[in-house]
């Protein structure tokens, strides 16, 4: 501290603002926002295949199993 004190103030910014571009360079972050880094995320696994559209038979399934409570309902009550 004391060989700062001694520079001229000029000299000691820039050497402050040297240690702090060297420190924040050990926790460089590639995201300046929260948002950035969940599309990457997303876009990433997208790309791996995490999010494939596969829905199989189950929509059908359901389908056909409502149109039966309905028409066994009708039936019943008819």
């Amino acid at each position: 501290m004391e060989s700062i004190r001694r520079q001229n103030p000029q000299a000691a910014l820039m050497s402050l603002e040297a240690a702090a571009s060297s420190a924040r360079g050990g926790f460089a972050c590639l995201f300046s926002t929260a948002d950035e880094y969940e599309s990457a995320l997303i876009a990433e696994r997208r790309a791996q295949g995490r999010y494939a559209q596969t829905r199989g038979h189950w929509p059908i399934a359901l389908f056909l199993g409502c149109a039966l409570v309905v028409a066994g309902t009708v039936l019943l009550f008819a």
